[in-house]
């Protein structure tokens, strides 16, 4: 299958980083290359890192990028390596960078990768196809308090228990195997009435597991902290969430960027010293617009917030 995937918030991300036209960027989701290429189409004097655990999309964004290849290098690795990858290629700092975080286009749409319940397949889930740990082991190895946790926590399902149970009773008799089996144990989970609103009874569930199997946000804000350490002074970060989860921990990150003195309100003057180390670019996170919306329905949850480096 080829690799497809509709940059979002494309041209909004770009915009926000091209206040700065030398150095070194980093695209550290870098999917098809659909923010990579407009990066080194604008901004005619970077280079750029280009980091993906998918070696699917490797490979493609190689294609994608074949006219800039002298001024990219790519780079099989989880985003949460960047400080060691920059040290790998003795990079001293970043004058930009971004994160498109959450499953691709071509991930949710290649049913043999497991990440869709509208494609039955073998449960997998896996961003880096080398690793070990894949949705079938957790759906049938982890313990069903484990299994609800992760649930209720990742996914934010009421009825985390109830399909817990489902799965459980399931997988005594025998493993549950494709990404349709996990289906009908997840709507066997629901009350009936809960499943006739709120999107496929599925979506939860299969965004907690696809979570807890690529790890994402475990090492997200450490990763944040990690990507704005490694900005130059005036370089910035652009980020694009897709969930509620992941956007609470980009804004606290941000504005813990963002403070100046922590003493209490009642110290006549500051004694810690601290001085705000960045800048919020947008108060408010920015969305996709009606345009966006109606050619790509998975902007609908993007949000975009973008933190400058003092």
């Amino acid at each position: 299958m080829e690799f497809k995937h509709i940059s979002v918030l494309l041209n909004e991300s770009v915009e926000a980083l091209s206040v700065n036209n030398e150095g070194y960027f980093a695209d550290g989701t870098l999917g098809g290359g659909g923010h990579s290429l407009k990066l080194l189409e604008t901004l005619d004097n970077i280079k750029l890192i280009g980091i993906d655990r998918d070696i699917e999309a490797i490979k493609a964004a190689k294609v994608r990028l074949k006219d800039y290849e002298d001024r990219v290098i790519f780079h099989k690795s989880n985003y949460c390596e960047i400080k060691n990858i920059l040290k790998e290629y003795e990079v001293d700092g970043l004058s930009g960078a971004i994160l498109d975080l959450g499953v691709s286009s071509y991930q949710l749409d290649n049913g043999e990768r497991g990440f869709s319940y509208n494609a039955d397949a073998r449960l997998d889930m896996r961003m880096d196809q080398s690793q070990s740990l894949s949705a079938y082991e957790v759906v049938n190895n982890y313990e069903k308090t484990e299994l609800a946790k992760i649930f209720r926590d990742y996914g934010e399902e009421k009825f985390a228990f109830r399909i817990a149970e489902e799965i459980d009773k399931a997988r005594k008799i025998k493993p549950v195997e494709t990404t349709f089996e996990l289906t009908e144990l997840i709507k066997a989970g629901i009350p009936a009435a809960a499943r006739r609103s709120g999107g496929h009874p599925a979506k939860r569930v299969f965004q907690a597991i696809r979570i807890e199997v690529n790890s994402e946000l475990s090492l997200l804000r450490q990763s944040v902290i990690d990507f704005f350490e490694s900005l130059k002074p005036g370089g910035r970060l652009a980020i694009i969430t897709f969930h509620s989860l992941e956007d609470r921990i980009v804004k606290n990150a941000f504005n813990d960027f963002c403070k100046g003195c922590t003493c209490p309100p009642d110290f006549p003057i500051c004694v810690c010293g601290n001085k705000p180390k960045g800048k919020l670019v947008n108060r408010k996170p920015i969305i996709a617009g009606e345009e966006e919306l109606t050619m790509n329905s998975r902007s609908s949850c993007a949000k975009l917030r973008i933190i400058e480096k003092l």
